[in-house]
């Protein structure tokens, strides 16, 4: 991704003429979100049924593992059958396990509707994303895409949120019934408004060591054969790990120093209200600069943040390291996005945002499960390594050095 450079617009003027399918793309995905209830009311939803914790762990844990392979089949949909029509098929088939969940109640049942469901959800990920890469024509545009792409997403996550409490009062069965027509409702809007555009990058390189002859055909090998793309994942993976212990390791630790839900609460509010103000200006403030040290940067203040959250145990400074931790989630999130399709070849988009969606998926699924093991033998190891994780995958959002070629010999 190349630094922008001359008489750039002003990035809000950039935002204000990104292309329609950009903002075709980003309605949907508001809408979905807004009913996206099944990840945030799941484990009320299955203790409310007298299901054991250790049982809606394995449901949680198959919806998980779907997630996973959601986005892998969904990267080789997006590039094999279209965009557009990844999109659809992913929601339509999302809907159906959906609704069907608050039907059994059997724990075999629920743990394979919970899998489908779960991987059926994220196929249309990949596909999004690389409709916005193929929509957006330089790296400003496509990081504002991202950008616009992502304040949708929390917009409609905290309405979300809002919306999934009061129908859980309700009825469990209005709540799944939501989701499944906010799926729907998004595969209409697939079906009728989206088209795949050709991708329309403007004067950039599509990759090292790419040759004009012989090239092979699109595969998940030949996406892991580029050795920036595989450096992106492992920083991807590191970064989720220690991303998500925000919803682990803080947590535990304000229950831990006599801490209600309720201020755990604020502290995530205070998160999400962050982001939904600051990150479109903060990304473009940072829009002319290398992704490479923003990113970093970025990675670096979400590990320390997250690890100077064992120094305090007063509402006041715990609120400090959340504003410290969320600003590297502003810098991170739209420009890693925004990286990435500036290094996917345009006939294997999908492919990538697929790899990239899995380390996501990935990181965020482990992280629960060896941050709450680590936090149960030592606080202070989890909060280690948030620093470390963040310090690493802050290294490797830095371009490698290249070897030294050794003198021919005389």
């Amino acid at each position: 991704m190349s630094v922008a450079q001359g008489n750039e617009p002003r990035f809000r003027d950039t935002v204000r003429r990104l292309p329609p399918m950009v903002w075709i793309v980003s309605f949907g995905i508001l809408v979905v979100r807004v009913g996206n209830f099944l990840p945030v009311f799941m484990v009320l939803y299955l203790t409310d049924r007298g299901i054991a914790p250790v049982a809606a762990g394995l449901v949680l844990g198959a919806a998980g593992l779907g997630n996973v392979l959601g986005n892998a089949v969904g990267g080789y949909l997006a590039d094999r059958i279209g965009r557009r029509w990844t999109i659809v098929v992913s929601m339509v088939t999302t809907a159906v396990p959906t609704a069907l969940i608050p039907l059994f109640d059997e724990l075999a049942v629920l743990v394979a509707l919970a899998f489908l469901a779960g991987a059926a959800s994220q196929i249309y990920r990949p596909a999004a994303a690389a409709l916005l890469v193929d929509a957006t024509s330089t790296d400003r545009q496509r990081l504002a895409a991202f950008a616009v792409h992502r304040f949708a997403m929390n917009i409609g996550a905290a309405a979300g949120g809002v919306l999934g409490g009061f129908l859980a009062t309700v009825s469990y069965m209005a709540l799944f019934l939501g989701n499944a027509i906010a799926c729907l409702l998004l595969a209409l809007i697939a079906a009728v408004m989206v088209r795949d555009v050709a991708p329309a990058r403007a004067g950039e390189d599509t990759g090292e060591g790419t040759e004009d002859a012989a090239v092979p055909q699109p595969s998940y090998r030949q996406a892991l054969a580029d050795r920036r793309l595989r450096r992106f994942l492992v920083m991807t993976l590191i970064a989720e790990f220690v991303y998500i212990q925000s919803t682990v390791g803080l947590p535990l630790h304000t229950d831990a120093h006599g801490m209600s839900p309720a201020d755990f609460g604020l502290l995530m509010g205070l998160n999400g209200v962050l982001v939904l103000a600051l990150e479109l200006p903060i990304t473009g403030l940072v829009s002319n600069r290398p992704p490479g040290p923003v990113l970093g940067l970025g990675n670096v203040l979400t590990g320390v943040g997250l690890a100077m959250t064992g120094l305090f145990a007063d509402m006041g400074w715990l609120a400090a390291t959340v504003v410290l931790w969320t600003l590297g989630e502003m810098l991170y999130a739209s420009m890693a996005s925004a990286y990435l399709g500036g290094l996917a070849p345009p006939d294997m988009g999908g492919r990538y945002q697929g790899l990239y969606g899995a380390a996501i998926t990935a990181g965020t699924g482990v992280g629960p499960i060896i941050g709450g093991a680590v936090y149960a033998l030592n606080e202070w190891a989890l909060w280690g390594v948030c620093a470390v994780g963040g310090v690493v995958s802050g290294w490797l959002c830095l371009p490698a050095r290249k070897a030294k070629v050794a003198p021919a010999p005389a």
